[in-house]
């Protein structure tokens, strides 16, 4: 590849890095709850749990132990990486 030519990457691209083998943990209150997790029954605001995600974004669990997400996605044979 030269100077000149340029390689791109796609979101679908990007969305496929790591899959099958990262999990994404992130501490997630109980207002951001509905949109990452549908049809979950209400939860009183202002609490915080831990949720997994799989490489492209979908959700893989939810528990409220940080602990406990890294031990599913152990399970899971995934390697546990904390998003901030």
């Amino acid at each position: 590849m030269n100077e000149h030519e340029k390689q791109s990457v796609t979101q679908a691209d990007l969305a496929h890095i790591g899959e099958g083998v990262v999990a994404y943990l992130r501490e997630i209150d109980s207002d951001e709850l509905l949109v990452k997790f549908p049809g979950m029954p209400e939860i009183a605001t202002g609490t915080r749990l831990w949720a997994v995600f799989a490489a492209d974004g979908r959700p893989i669990l939810l528990t409220d132990e940080r602990s406990s997400a890294i031990a599913g996605a152990l399970e899971q044979q995934l390697t546990p990486v904390s998003l901030h």
